[in-house]
């Protein structure tokens, strides 16, 4: 099992920043990669960014050049930065870990959520 705690959300205006955090604790030795996703109102959840144990990343089309993703091993925490922020990213976004079964499948945990707004 994993547990998985965000903060660092809240309200900001049109080109702000904020940075969300998200730590991992349980099985941590079994997470293969983790991630952000987001979910409007109305909307599917949808993903955001991701990062692997081997420090691959990727991200959603709308989001890139203005999100950064990056994990601190150490701190069992993973990060997004995000920059030059629009209404459209406002919802709420979620942290994921992946876990990989022993022969095949996987196994997905989430946080509880963190509330980000962007407006005037």
């Amino acid at each position: 099992q994993v547990q998985l705690v965000e903060s660092g959300g809240g309200l900001v205006q049109p080109g702000g920043s904020l940075r969300l955090s998200c730590v991992a604790s349980g099985s941590i030795f079994r997470i293969n990669a983790m991630g952000w996703y987001r979910q409007a109102p109305g909307k599917q959840r949808e993903l955001v960014a991701a990062i692997t144990s081997a420090g691959s990343t990727n991200y959603a089309d709308s989001v890139k050049g203005r999100f950064t993703i990056s994990r601190d091993n150490a701190k069992n925490t993973v990060y997004l930065q995000m920059n030059s922020l629009k209404p459209e990213d406002t919802a709420v976004y979620y942290c994921n870990a992946r876990t990989l079964r022993l022969y095949s499948g996987y196994d997905d945990y989430w946080g509880q959520g963190t509330q980000v707004t962007v407006s005037s």
